[in-house]
């Protein structure tokens, strides 16, 4: 048995490894020659089959063993890849992923049967007709009556000669085996299957006259031969195939070297050393570098194993070395006062500052050992991509950038899904099939274009797409037809603002949806999911131009940038997020709207919140509507605003996150919790459900007005 830690090392590996084969596989079928992703992707076979077998774990094994046969067979130039394979070794790594599954959940009982054998058809079906594609004119002939005669000159082929060269020095023999099957044979391409399958058991098949394909479609006659290695000899070999039923006679006759085999022995090392070489470099006249996944910004990250409520728990305790920092400082800044400036207080003094320095650099490296690269989202849609066009009958040509960004991991647990939908939306309904692209002028291939990349304390993802994009027109059109607004309060909207109906519920344009959603189905559990990690997501889109999604997301949920207000006796924390500017307002500049208050800025009406009367905080200095100005935070979310009513402003500051608890649970208008430099806590405010809290207070009756919230 292993233990815990050896299980999780070898998912560890898995991991990496089956990421390497998805990538390079992406690679492989835009290049079906490129012999360094081969390499790859063998190796990582390799690497799996070798582990997966030490680990007891026969299903994965057995599979892996199988995909490394089939690039063996690929990489020595005996099979071709075609569009078909590459479908079936994606098959194939699906199930490999369903067999990783498997490891924690037994009950999944993974069949790998199906897959084994469409992996086992290629290898069967092209190394007998691989070796010898460059000399088949030379050595298949045709006799009067159409029938192929069996060659007579096999030895005369360099390529197969070579090949028979390096299987003796690995210990085989090269044999020709001559099938004559009985006269009235039925089904005589299963019967020559059944001798290929009987063959391979003992040996390996590297030439067949006529090809595999014919053979396996039936198109000879009663006669074949095949080239056999093995270590087998003659009697064994003939006794195999005569065991088969319906086969009339076998000649089996050993196959020697053409007289040059001592150049072909001598020359057999720079042939394999070329064959490494990337095939681009083999064309004449080509001067562009083979590429693997790694050359396309792929990159396997190599990781330590650690559990995160132990980097939770690590940053706790340093959230308490910055307490008690503070409270030092202030200590030596009450013994400086009393006692005035000497060497103990010095050297105090140094004390205080060093462990600041420390405490603020572990803070810093706890924060990089969260935070993970995005491309353990990003890696994920590649494959996606291609297997939703493919399915669709659409060509698209997917650019990926700023994959090495990092951000917290918390934070990109939450928002792949989201990432996902808009991807599929942007495939499904966003980009034309090639006829429609065609007709409207554009190139056949649609673009899907989806980026990463820092601005400021936030990181920008942008989902990109050259499509059809979203009618505004049409929208309005549905909006009315559902009834949520007017014709004319729809005529009044901008494009911007109808565009953004369809992150309500329910909301689409589409009359039929497929399996992959329309556009607007489930777009407000998108906005939804974001907004939820303080994100934002915006729309822009152009009729027959595409259409654009921009998230902003916060670089970490641990630790924000915050405005700190007093309320009372109490500091509250504004994420900086949120935060659009703030404001001071004399109490003339409140207006009233039916039962709400407002401010106007900059000739936009803001709806006005009062926080101690959201909280139900006893004001001590009596009626709120004093004369005295008021301090105001104008909040943001999406392109909604609000105007929040605080007693006084003390200035920007880093904190670091805390749940509220079980004990205390979801409390409205509150979003957590810091500890403040001297142990006091602060609260941290919600500023977008406070939003949601004004629009319902005061939306109706602004719309009413014929004014507009803030944006």
């Amino acid at each position: 048995m292993f233990s815990d830690i050896e299980i999780g090392v070898f998912m560890d590996e898995l991991e990496e490894k089956l990421q390497v084969i998805n990538d390079n596989l992406l690679v492989l079928e835009q290049d079906v020659n490129n012999q360094e992703v081969l390499q790859e992707i063998f190796r990582a076979a390799h690497t799996i089959k070798g582990s997966s077998g030490i680990m007891g774990y026969e299903k994965m094994t057995k599979l892996t063993h199988e995909i490394e046969n089939l690039f063996d067979k690929i990489r020595s130039g005996k099979m071709a890849v075609t569009s078909e394979m590459i479908n079936v070794l994606f098959e194939a790594l699906d199930v490999l992923k369903l067999l990783k599954d498997e490891i924690t959940d037994p009950s999944l009982n993974v069949d790998i049967n199906d897959v084994l054998a469409k992996i086992s058809f290629y290898i069967k079906s092209g190394e007998a007709d691989s070796a010898v594609k460059e000399g088949k004119n030379k050595t298949e002939e045709s006799n009067d009556s159409g029938v192929q005669k069996p060659v007579s000159n096999i030895e005369a082929d360099e390529t197969l000669g070579s090949i028979i060269s390096e299987a003796e020095l690995r210990g085989f023999s090269a044999f020709r085996v001559q099938v004559k099957l009985e006269v009235g044979c039925q089904m005589k391409d299963v019967r020559a299957f059944l001798i290929f399958e009987t063959l391979q058991k003992i040996g390996e098949i590297v030439k067949s006259v006529p090809s595999a394909e014919e053979l396996q479609d039936g198109k000879f006659d009663l006669q074949f031969e095949v080239i056999l290695l093995t270590k087998e000899d003659h009697d064994q070999i003939k006794n195999a195939v005569m065991s088969i039923a319906e086969v009339e006679e076998v000649e089996v006759d050993a196959v020697g070297l053409p007289s040059d085999s001592a150049d072909v022995n001598e020359q057999k090392t720079d042939k394999q050393d070329k064959q490494q070489e990337p095939v681009a470099k083999k064309k004449a006249g080509s001067t562009a570098q083979a590429k693997t996944a790694k050359d396309v910004g792929v990159k396997p990250v190599k990781t330590v194993r650690v559990d995160v409520q132990k980097l939770d728990n690590l940053m706790n305790l340093v959230g308490e070395l910055v307490i008690e920092r503070t409270r030092l400082n202030r200590f030596v800044e009450l013994f400086e006062g009393k006692y005035g400036s000497d060497d103990l207080i010095e050297s105090l003094s140094e004390m205080s500052n060093h462990l600041g320095y420390v405490t603020g650099e572990l803070q810093e490296q706890i924060m990089k050992a969260r935070m993970l690269p995005i491309s353990q989202i990003f890696n994920r849609f590649p494959r996606m991509v291609r297997d939703t066009a493919q399915k669709l009958g659409k060509e698209i040509d997917f650019i990926v950038e700023g994959k090495e960004t990092e951000l917290d991991r918390n934070v990109i647990e939450m928002f792949g899904d989201p990432l996902i939908h808009l991807i599929r939306n942007s495939i499904d309904h966003g980009i034309e099939t090639p006829e429609e692209r065609i007709k409207k002028g554009k190139p056949p291939k649609g673009r899907l274009f989806l980026k990463a990349s820092y601005h400021e304390s936030h990181i920008v993802i942008i989902i990109e797409d050259d499509g059809k994009g979203i009618d505004a027109e049409k929208i309005r059109a549905k909006a009315v037809e559902k009834g949520l607004y007017d014709e004319e309060t729809v005529r009044r909207m901008s494009d911007k603002e109808v565009l953004d109906l369809i992150f309500r519920p329910g909301f689409s344009t589409k009359d039929k949806v497929s399996d992959l959603s329309g556009r607007g189905v489930g777009m407000d559990v998108v906005r939804t999911a974001i907004e939820q990690i303080n994100g934002v997501v915006e729309l822009r889109s152009e009729v027959d131009v595409g259409t654009k999604f921009v998230i902003r997301l916060p670089l970490t949920l641990a630790i924000i940038r915050s405005l700190m207000i007093n309320l009372g006796s109490q500091i509250y924390a504004f994420p900086m997020a949120n935060v659009q500017e703030t404001l001071r307002v004399s109490a003339n500049e409140i207006r009233n709207i039916g039962n709400s208050e407002v401010i106007v800025v900059r000739d936009r009406i803001v709806p006005l919140l009062r926080l101690k009367e959201h909280f139900g905080i006893i004001d001590d200095e009596g009626d709120i509507n004093t004369e005295r100005d008021l301090f105001v935070v104008l909040v943001t979310s999406i392109d909604k605003s609000a105007a929040v009513v605080v007693d006084k402003l003390l200035g920007e500051q880093e904190i670091v996150i805390k749940s509220l608890g079980e004990y205390l649970g979801d409390i409205d208008g509150l979003s957590g919790a810091t500890i403040l430099g001297d142990g006091n806590v602060a609260l941290i405010v919600d500023a977008r459900g406070l939003i949601e809290q004004t629009k319902g207070i005061g939306s109706s009756d602004i719309e009413m007005a014929g004014v507009q919230y803030a944006s």
